[in-house]
Order: C-alpha cells, then structure tokens, then sequence
C-alpha cells in the first residue's frame, strides 16, 4: 500500500467544493481546507505508485477549481 498528501491549489473560493468533491473519491483517506500556500491537502492511498499516480491525474486533477497540485508520497525510513 503507497500513501501520499496531495498539496492542492484552487481558485479563489473553490477550497471547499473541491476538498468536499475530492473527499469522496475511492482512495482517499481525507481532504480537509487549510490556509497557507495551499488550500487543500488530501492523503490518498493506493496499492501501487502506478495506482496512485492514476488517483491523481485521471481523477484529482480532473476536479474542476484546482490550479496545481503537489503529490508527496509517504516514506518510510
């Protein structure tokens, strides 16, 4: 299982349409509004790297109000 925060950028008041789209998303843990650089952070899991980079260009990416994303996956050392 690969988990990762997805940093997301939105338009100017689509923060909370686009965490609460996003959040019911299968694969994804958790979507909450943040303030910051940022105005979405979402912690996804998948059970490949493959997997997870599909979650975030065919479905995340798609959502309509984002302008950027940041995918980190999780590490563990």
């Amino acid at each position: 299982m690969v988990q990762a925060y997805i940093l997301i950028q939105t338009e100017v008041g689509k923060a909370s349409t686009v965490a609460e789209t996003i959040g019911a998303l299968p694969g994804v843990l958790q979507a909450e509004d943040v303030t910051g650089p940022y105005d979405v952070i979402v912690r996804a899991q998948a059970d490949t790297v493959d997997d997870l980079g599909r979650l975030v260009v065919a479905k995340v990416q798609q959502v309509d109000g984002i302008t950027r994303t940041l995918t980190c996956p999780v590490v563990h050392l």
